[in-house]
This record gives C-alpha cells, sequence and structure tokens, in this order.
C-alpha cells in the first residue's frame, strides 16, 4: 500500500534524525565537522564537505540494508519464518527499543570509537576525507544508534521488502544535523554552540517521547497480534 510505505519512509526518517541528534552520534558528528570546516577556506567548501559526510553515511547505511535484508529474504525458509513470526515479534521488539530510548535498559557496544588512526587520516584529507569519515563514523554504533538500526529500522525494512531505500532515507537523515553545522561552522563558532545547546534539548524529549510512543505502540501490537485481544 501507498500510504503503508509513506509511513515506513516518515519512520525511517525520524529514527535517521533520532539517530543522529543523541548525544554519541551528535557528538561525533560535530567533532568531525567541526575538525574538517577548520581546514577548508569557503563556505561552499564547507557545505560541500557537509554533503559528502551526509553522502557517505548514507551510502552505508543503504549498503547494510541491502546486504542485511536481502541475505535474510534470500533464504527460502527464513524468509517464510519472518513473513510468519514478524509481526508477533514486532510488538516484544518495538518495547525493547522504547526502553533503551528512555534508558530503562543500558547496553555497551564497543565504545564508538573504531579506527581512532583511520579517522585522524581521513581528516587530515580536508572535506575530499568528509565522505570517508562519514563511512567510519556510521560503522561506530553507540547503544541508541545500534537499537534504532538493528532494532527498528531493518525490521521496518524487512517488513517492507526495502533494503536500499529505507536505509538510505535514514542514512541520509542522520546527516542533516551535519550539514547544518557545516552552514554554521561556515558563518560562525559562536552560532554552533547555541545551535548545539538546543539541539542536545531538543533530543532528551523528542527520545523521552519517541521511547514512550514506541513502547505504547508495542504494547497494542502484542495485544492483539500476540494474544489477539480486539479493541473494536
Amino acid at each position: 500500500m501507498i500510504g503503508e510505505y509513506t509511513l515506513a519512509i516518515a519512520s525511517a526518517f525520524w529514527l535517521g534524525v533520532l539517530t543522529s541528534i543523541s548525544p554519541c552520534p551528535l557528538a561525533t558528528n560535530v567533532a568531525a565537522m567541526s575538525f574538517v570546516g577548520r581546514r577548508v577556506g569557503s563556505p561552499r567548501r564547507v557545505f560541500f564537505a557537509g554533503t559528502l559526510y551526509t553522502g557517505g553515511r548514507a551510502l552505508t547505511y543503504g549498503l547494510l540494508g541491502v546486504i542485511l535484508v536481502s541475505s535474510l529474504l534470500s533464504a527460502p525458509a527464513l524468509s517464510n519464518l519472518l513473513q510468519k513470526y514478524m509481526n508477533l515479534a514486532l510488538g516484544p521488539l518495538m518495547i525493547l527499543v522504547g526502553m533503551v530510548l528512555l534508558e530503562m535498559i543500558t547496553f555497551k557496544v564497543g565504545n564508538g570509537g573504531i579506527g581512532d588512526s583511520l579517522r585522524k587520516k581521513l581528516e587530515h584529507m580536508g572535506f575530499w576525507g568528509a565522505g570517508l569519515l562519514g563511512i567510519v563514523f556510521a560503522l561506530s554504533f553507540c547503544p541508541t544508534s545500534a537499537a534504532l538500526f538493528f532494532g527498528s529500522l531493518i525490521p521496518l525494512a524487512l517488513k517492507q521488502e526495502s533494503g536500499l531505500a529505507l536505509p538510505t532515507i535514514y542514512g541520509i537523515a542522520t546527516g542533516l544535523p551535519v550539514l547544518l553545522f557545516a552552514v554554521l561552522i561556515a558563518m560562525g563558532a559562536k552560532k554552533v554552540g547555541k545551535a548545539y545547546d538546543r539541539i542536545v534539548h531538543f533530543e532528551h524529549w523528542a527520545r523521552k517521547i519517541t521511547g514512550g510512543i514506541f513502547i505504547a505502540v508495542g504494547i497494542y501490537y502484542c495485544l492483539t497480534l500476540v494474544f489477539g485481544v480486539s479493541f473494536i
């Protein structure tokens, strides 16, 4: 259905935005673009660096989505199993992701800092290294980004059989704040600080609200799809 897929696109975009403004990804994004921004001259080049960085993230998530979704759907037995039980698993999965967003469950996924020496080399490449830097940071999963990507986006992509489009939209959304900061860096460092403070404040409430919605919808799915409760 067109309406259902449109909702899936909007959901993928929002998950990407929420990922990008979460503390760990936001901090790495700002640090990377601040470093690149100091090494390129004109505002146009700073914006181009931000675009490349966002493109690198979108490419990475798109490829990951294609690999994961196509691999899961290509095995006939696994594909049939997913089609049969995906809706049943969706409710509990959404509850778990919501609990992670509300920090009711915490876990560690490395330190979000893979390849420090590689990142330094890429940063010294100027704005051309921004695209590769985006790829490296996209692979540096933090707990929140891992929960949103593997726990929410990939099941959504599996349900819609959209291994490329939805993860790519997610990836673009994860880089949008970086484009904003790239422009702000070109305009002046003081505006970056103000924007950062506002985004951190917005992220706190956006994450809490989204976590609550995930839990509420997850409970609804569990009641209707798992236990067969009817609300009509």
